[in-house]
C-alpha cells in the first residue's frame, strides 16, 4: 500500500496525486509541491489516504512543506495583482497588433514567474511581447496557449440546462467526443444543440455515453418489428434511459402510436442499424460537427505531446 494525497492548483482544476512523506494533510490545507515546472502552492483536496501500489504512477512527487503564513501572505499580494497585471498585457498585445485572445494573467505564489494564458487559431510569435512585459513586472514571463475547453473552463459559467458547467464544477479531465456519441443518445445532429460554450461538442456526450451503450444491448433498435398486448407494430423512437418504447401501428391504413415499457415488449425481427452513418439533413451542420470533432482529436494529441515534453 502507498500514501497519497490529492492536490489542485486551481479551483475546478485537475487533481493531482502526490507522495505526502511524513506530513499529515487535512483537506484545505495550502502547501508547496514538487513539480517538473518547480516549486508550486497547491491546496489539498484529498488528505492522506492508502492506495494499491498499482493504483499510482510512479513515482511520485512529493509535498515540500505546509505552507507557512508568510507565503500564504505573499501569495495573496500576488493573486491581488493579477487583474493589473491583465490589463497591461492587453494593451501590449493591442500595440504589437497580435492575433490572439488573451484569457488569465497568473502569478506564481512567490512572484517568481508570471503566466499569460491566450488563445489563437494559429501560432503566434511574441518575443517581443515576453520582452516587453518582462522590462514592466521585472519577473520571468511566460505566454501558455490553451484550448477553447480550458478557456471556458477558467472564464467558468452556466451550460444550456441551466445549471454551472461541468468542466468547472466536477470534470477533471477532457475526454475526446464523437459525432457517434450524440446519435446514440438520439439528440438532434444540429451544433446549436450539442455544443457546449467552448463551441465544442458537450463534455457531457462522452461521461454519459457508456449509460446508454450499456441499456442500449436490451433494447430494440428504430424499424424493429414489436409484439405488444395492442398488437405487432414498428418501433418509432426509444427514450433510452427511461427504457421506453414508442411503437407505431397501422390498422387498416390509419396510423397510430403507443408508448409501453421496454420489458413489456417482444421483438419479433429487429434490424442492423449503421451506426457510423449520420442523418444530417444540413450539410453546413455535418461539416461543422466534422470540424469540432477533428479539433477534439488535435486537442487530444497535442496534449498527450506536452504531458510526454513535461510541459
Amino acid at each position: 500500500m502507498k500514501q497519497i494525497v490529492g492536490v489542485n492548483f486551481k479551483s475546478s482544476g485537475k487533481i493531482y496525486y502526490f507522495d505526502p512523506g511524513d506530513l499529515k494533510l487535512e483537506k484545505g490545507m495550502h502547501v508547496i509541491v514538487d513539480t517538473a515546472m518547480g516549486e508550486e502552492y497547491a491546496e489539498i483536496m484529498i488528505p492522506n489516504k492508502e492506495v494499491e501500489d498499482g493504483k499510482v504512477s510512479e513515482p511520485l512527487k512529493k509535498v515540500v512543506r505546509i505552507t507557512t503564513p508568510k507565503e500564504d501572505k505573499m501569495r495573496d499580494e500576488f493573486k491581488a495583482k493579477e487583474n493589473n497585471a491583465f490589463e497591461q498585457c492587453l494593451q501590449k498585445i493591442k500595440e504589437f497588433d497580435l492575433p490572439m485572445k488573451l484569457i488569465e494573467a497568473e502569478y506564481k505564489y512567490d512572484g517568481s514567474k508570471l503566466t499569460f494564458y491566450f488563445s489563437s487559431e494559429k501560432r503566434i510569435d511574441f518575443r517581443e511581447l515576453v520582452k516587453a512585459l518582462a522590462a514592466i513586472f521585472k519577473t520571468r514571463i511566460e505566454m501558455r496557449q490553451i484550448s477553447s475547453r480550458d478557456e471556458v473552463k477558467r472564464l467558468q459559467g452556466n451550460g444550456i440546462c441551466g445549471r454551472e458547467l461541468c468542466c468547472c464544477s466536477f470534470l477533471r479531465n477532457f475526454e475526446t467526443v464523437s459525432i457517434k456519441m450524440a446519435k446514440e443518445q438520439n439528440m438532434s445532429l444540429n451544433p446549436t444543440k450539442i455544443s457546449g460554450n467552448c463551441g465544442r461538442l458537450m463534455c457531457c456526450l462522452k461521461y454519459e455515453h457508456d449509460v446508454y451503450c450499456d441499456k442500449l444491448k436490451s433494447l430494440p433498435k428504430i424499424g424493429a418489428e414489436v409484439k405488444t398486448q395492442d398488437g405487432v407494430g414498428e418501433v418509432a423512437s426509444v427514450e433510452t434511459l427511461k427504457e421506453l418504447i414508442r411503437v407505431k401501428f397501422n390498422e387498416n391504413g390509419e396510423i397510430f402510436f403507443k408508448k409501453y415499457s421496454a420489458k413489456d415488449v417482444v421483438v419479433l425481427k429487429d434490424v442492423t442499424n449503421d451506426n457510423d452513418k449520420l442523418d444530417v439533413d444540413n450539410e453546413e451542420d455535418l461539416k461543422e460537427l466534422q470540424k469540432m470533432e477533428k479539433l477534439d482529436r488535435e486537442e487530444k494529441m497535442n496534449n498527450k505531446s506536452k504531458k510526454k515534453q513535461g510541459e
